[in-house]
């Protein structure tokens, strides 16, 4: 990606800008502050924000929260919620083809308006700014101009003042429209390559809950007769397998915590490990928890886990013996369970389903229990089918997985070059025309 920069043309001449994250710029183009360009002013937010007076279905300005924000890629389309002529009246009135930009949640984030809309009190605009917004746009998309704006280890803090004070490249406006033509064509391409990708990254991971689906139900024998199992998430199963309720297959393990126990973590990434090891594959400190051992849960290695508080698909295989928190319930596979086997039905799709169908957990915030486990039917495998099945999975699943990381570190190099390439253009590094 730079051999592809280092290729463009450049300017005949250049002058060294004074400003760390600028560098040099080209001879003819000048350094400008951005309250140079126009004074910059601060969102407001009718008080409380919660009275139902000052919204309206009906309303003429959309109402922007930091996350309307978050959720757009340059330009402000749509908002989930309208001002009444109250609430707009409190408020701060931004019309189409306006820039502002966020000072709180996702800050430092621009984005230009095609709708007329309301701001808070989180966001900054430019209300005397004479240019194309589009140029600005494209300078602070970049993140550069906030460099050494926030304290070392501490998130970014912008305000009216510091904003004004950002210190930027600023060409001819002739320029400037040519350095906008430019990045609208290339970034158009860029993300379009992005976009590729990521399509191609959510077809094989359909692939992936496909062939997990149907390996773990059907088996690996295509020819083999098969039979309705009467279970409404399996369908039909090869006619020497069974069905069986989940509490004879798995019982729950009562066992209070052991002194010598270790704190373990479930984790749908890594399965359930020392807490430590955790931790340090996550990049995160270890907090010592002080849990009162009465509470705490033995578990032993080949033990499977649910988590009762926030099910996503995670009943997570035990390869450590320990403890874990009262928030899990660990369960005791019985005779002829293949772990491997049960680690990747118990992660396939329906299965997921079927067992969320029994909690109101998503809606309610009610906890999963052992008895919403025993509700959903389970598979009796001949275990040297299961073993067979798990194998296949794994190396199939590890090819899937390969090519998904190759994708996906694509998508980042495209993105890096995206940003490099921007940063490029508008502090004058590359020439456009």
């Amino acid at each position: 990606m730079d051999k592809v920069l280092a290729v463009m043309p450049r300017y005949e001449a250049y002058k060294d800008s004074g400003v760390e994250w600028l560098g040099e710029i080209p001879e003819h183009w000048q350094v400008r502050r951005i309250k140079t360009l126009s004074m910059i002013k601060r969102g407001a937010s009718p008080r409380p924000i919660d009275d139902p007076r000052y919204f309206s279905e009906k309303g003429e300005y959309s109402w922007v929260r930091i996350a309307d924000v978050s959720a757009n890629e340059h330009y402000l389309n749509c908002t989930k919620e309208k001002l009444s002529r109250l609430g707009a009246s409190l408020s701060v009135k931004i019309q189409p083809g306006q820039i502002f930009l966020s000072i709180a949640g996702t800050v430092g984030k621009p984005i230009i308006s095609k709708i007329r809309c309301c701001i808070h009190d989180g966001f900054v605009y430019f209300p005397e700014l004479k240019d194309n917004p589009e140029f600005i746009y494209r300078v602070f998309e970049t993140g550069q101009p906030y460099l050494g704006l926030g304290k070392h280890g501490t998130q970014l803090n912008l305000n009216s003042e510091t904003v004004g004070n950002i210190r930027i490249a600023y060409p001819p406006v002739s320029e400037q429209g040519e350095i906008i033509s430019f990045l609208d064509r290339k970034t158009t391409q860029i993300d379009q390559a992005i976009q590729v990708k990521e399509k191609q990254i959510t077809l094989l991971k359909e692939r992936k809950h496909i062939l997990i689906q149907n390996a773990v139900t059907r088996g690996l024998d295509p020819a083999v007769p098969m039979k309705d199992s009467g279970v409404d998430w399996i369908g039909e199963i090869p006619a020497h397998w069974l069905t069986s309720r989940s509490k004879w297959l798995f019982l729950q393990r009562r066992e209070k915590a052991k002194k010598s126990d270790e704190q373990l973590t479930a984790s749908q990434k890594y399965g359930v490990i020392p807490q430590q090891k955790f931790m340090a594959l996550e990049g995160r400190k270890v907090t010592q928890v002080d849990l009162n051992p009465e509470i705490l849960k033995h578990v032993s290695a080949n033990d499977f886990v649910i988590s009762m508080r926030s099910f996503q698909g995670g009943i997570e295989h035990c390869l450590y013996e320990g403890c874990v928190s009262s928030a899990y319930v660990p369960l005791i596979p019985q005779e002829n369970i293949h772990a491997p086997y049960f680690k990747y039905l118990f992660k396939s799709q329906r299965y997921i389903e079927a067992l969320q169908s029994t909690s109101n957990l998503v809606r309610d915030g009610q906890a999963l229990r052992y008895e919403n486990f025993c509700m959903v039917d389970l598979l009796i495998v001949p275990v040297e089918e299961q073993l067979k099945i798990a194998v296949y999975i794994e190396q199939k699943s590890t090819k899937i997985n390969k090519a998904i990381t190759l994708h996906q570190q694509q998508i980042e190099r495209l993105k890096e070059y995206k940003a490099t390439l921007i940063n490029s253009a508008v502090t004058g590094k590359i020439k456009v025309a």
